[in-house]
């Protein structure tokens, strides 16, 4: 975990799982490095919010996997799930639901699946397409910490590559043009500077 700059009320923070995201974020708002993972971004993200003082909302910015063909560039997402967890099962053991779906404000129509699983297989994609659109490894973590704290949150991720053979290359590879346009939602849609 790592935090640049300061949290200050009444302006967003920043939140990204690594630095190769955040390469072209030339801002002076706070920006949160999470680490990957779920474990990684709940915990960095509620570890700031707990110390306060608490942004104006949280914008988490980073990278996908596409799940369908032909799905690229920058989407608002609009519902999170986790596709590691087998809630339905856990329901059935202890008769609490565990790990639903949750929907954003302000987000779009796009559904992203999160898991703490690379998805660089064609098997794995396509039995996550059924659920959703996008896959990633940190925001429904982050969507749940935020909620906690009572803080709006925002998602929104660049496709990096097709979530199947060959998508760790394909993110190393796109991983820069990724944070490029990264950057420049971010400077459209935030208020980047004082």
């Amino acid at each position: 975990m790592e935090l640049i700059g300061e949290i200050a009320a009444g302006r967003p923070l920043l939140v990204l799982a690594v630095k190769e995201e955040a390469q072209f974020l030339d801002t002076d708002l706070p920006i949160l490095l999470t680490g990957m993972g779920k474990v990684n971004a709940a915990t960095a993200l509620a570890t700031v919010l707990g110390r306060g003082p608490r942004p104006s909302g949280v914008v988490n910015l980073g990278t996908a996997g596409a799940l369908r063909p032909g799905w690229t560039g920058t989407h608002v997402v609009g519902k999170v799930l986790q596709h590691d967890l087998d809630g339905e099962l856990l329901a059935t053991l202890t008769g609490e639901t565990y790990g639903a779906p949750l929907t954003l404000p302000d987000g779009g129509a796009v559904t992203l699946a999160t898991g703490d699983s690379f998805i660089a297989d064609a098997d794995a994609r396509d039995r996550l397409a059924a659920l959703a659109s996008l896959v990633d490894m940190e925001a429904y973590a982050l969507a749940t910490a935020a909620a906690v704290a009572g803080v709006p949150l925002r998602v929104v991720k660049h496709v990096s590559d097709e979530a199947g053979d060959g998508a760790a290359r394909s993110w190393r590879e796109s991983v820069a043009h990724c944070a490029r346009a990264l950057a420049d939602w971010a400077a459209e849609h935030t208020p980047y500077r004082s």
